[in-house]
């Protein structure tokens, strides 16, 4: 989720990391929040509400940039995003959590109708590239057919792809189990 809503920003000693999320996702800020618990299991997150529409889960903690590398002055589509090695085998181990994290932050799930016929999609759009990137060596990893529609928008749209999503991803206000930290 990081990736998608989130920045980690130096706090005098200390680095807050913060991730806005809508309000009307209960279940996905509880899990974002769960998350994080589970990575620094001293302190709880806080969950605050910023502004109309949307809640910051927050923590404050001197080891943000050993976990999150990527953080770094500016908007992510400016800089480059690698994973590490040891984060790529994490994803690796946790892909589905890896793509239900991406789509919760920055995606959503539509159920069209195509000249009558109830249709499921999904959609993930972010400016950076690489994030792009990371989201689609996810999909080819799970073996999840996707297309990219627009410069920075990928759709997953396939009846049996999107069946195979609906299986460990499904709309934002079902009920969500904790994200593997």
């Amino acid at each position: 989720m990081y990736l998608g809503d989130g920045c980690i920003s130096k706090a005098q000693r200390v680095w807050h990391l913060r991730v806005s999320l809508d309000k009307k996702y209960p279940g996905i800020i509880d899990a974002c929040r769960e998350a994080i618990d589970i990575l620094m299991p001293t302190q709880r997150a806080a969950v605050h509400p910023r502004r109309t529409g949307c809640s910051d889960v927050s923590h404050y903690s001197k080891h943000w940039p050993c976990l999150f590398p990527q953080r770094g002055p500016g908007p992510k589509h400016t800089r480059p995003i690698r994973l590490e090695p040891w984060q790529q085998t994490l994803v690796d181990i946790a892909t589905e959590d890896f793509v239900r994290g991406l789509i919760d932050s920055d995606g959503c799930r539509v159920v069209a109708n195509d000249r009558g016929v109830r249709s499921v999609r999904y959609h993930f759009s972010n400016k950076s590239d690489d994030i792009l990137n990371l989201f689609t060596a996810a999909l080819d990893h799970l073996g999840i057919p996707w297309t990219r529609n627009r410069a920075d928008t990928i759709a997953v749209y396939r009846k049996a792809a999107t069946a195979r999503m609906d299986q460990f991803v499904g709309p934002k206000s079902a009920a969500r189990p904790p994200l593997v930290a």
